[in-house]
């Protein structure tokens, strides 16, 4: 497993990669210029600046040289942004996992390394983060892909090497609300999912880890729709983002209005769910039965 480093921050040129499409964007914006405008000018396909600015495509220094030449923009703003690029190449540490993940994964990883909060909601398994590993392997082996032993191994790996966010000194702020299916169903053996339990259990009573269960008796709630994470970030200039894995294909929301809409039904979900402290003893005694 690749080494811990000091800062959760450094492990992600994703979030570089995201902040430089914002700030071009920007640029652009102040020079009054549409995409149309800027691609004919530089001679570029339509396409290549809308990659560029949507962050489906990390630009070399030279082409965001050429888009700041056009914009007008200078000296030391032009070389920090220059640098910025640069930075934003860089492989992450999943990079050496590529075989195994789907770019889109790859996205996600790289914004949760980056993330000063995650606020997490599952109604069928326990998020990655806190997930064992003989829990992973069984969920994984479960999953809809057929995969190989040495596929299962490696995402396993992976799994667990995100979770070495949560033991850096600036690690971020995890709040995760489950459904009590998610503790109730029995995944790899009793043996595994008792362990699984625990480790739940001794996770939430970690200093900045928050863990509610929705109990069956609470009914219909706002989370019946799926799961969804929601990634906040240190700097204001850097946008909440909701991730939404499906089977087709994972979505990342971004827009104010959609931000604000799952943020709202995080809210509604911890109003449902028991108290982090009944929320621990229903995981405990769900632990106790499977003895």
């Amino acid at each position: 497993m690749p080494e811990a480093r000091d800062g959760v921050h450094d492990l992600s040129p994703t979030l570089r990669a995201r902040r430089l499409a914002v700030e071009l964007t920007s640029r652009r914006e102040a020079a009054g210029l549409t995409r149309e405008e800027a691609s004919r000018r530089l001679q570029w396909s339509p396409s290549t600046i809308f990659r560029i600015e949507t962050g489906r495509s990390r630009p070399q220094p030279r082409s965001v040289r050429e888009l700041l030449a056009l914009y007008g923009v200078t000296g030391t703003e032009r070389d920090g942004l220059i640098q910025l690029a640069r930075e934003a190449r860089q492989p992450g540490w999943w990079h050496s996992f590529r075989d195994v993940l789907p770019n889109p994964y790859e996205v996600y990883i790289g914004l949760e390394a980056a993330a000063a909060s995650i606020h997490n909601f599952e109604s069928v398994a326990i998020p990655g983060l806190l997930q064992t590993p003989d829990y992973a392997r069984a969920v994984i082996k479960g999953g809809a892909q057929e995969l190989g032993h040495d596929e299962i191994e490696r995402l396993v790996e992976v799994r667990l090497t995100r979770q070495q966010i949560l033991t850096k000194q600036d690690r971020p702020r995890l709040w995760v609300v489950i459904d009590e299916a998610v503790i109730r169903r029995v995944v790899g053996s009793p043996v595994v999912m008792r362990a699984q339990l625990h480790h739940l259990v001794s996770a939430a009573e970690e200093s900045k880890t928050t863990l509610q269960v929705i109990p069956f008796s609470a009914g219909a709630h706002a989370g019946t729709s799926g799961s969804l994470v929601i990634l906040g970030f240190p700097e204001p200039t850097d946008p909440h983002v909701v991730y939404v894995e499906t089977l087709t294909g994972d979505l990342y929301l971004e827009k104010h209005s959609d931000v604000a809409a799952y943020s709202i039904a995080f809210e509604r979900l911890c109003a449902t769910a028991l108290s982090p402290d009944d929320s621990m003893g229903l995981t405990r005694r769900a632990a106790d039965s499977l003895s």
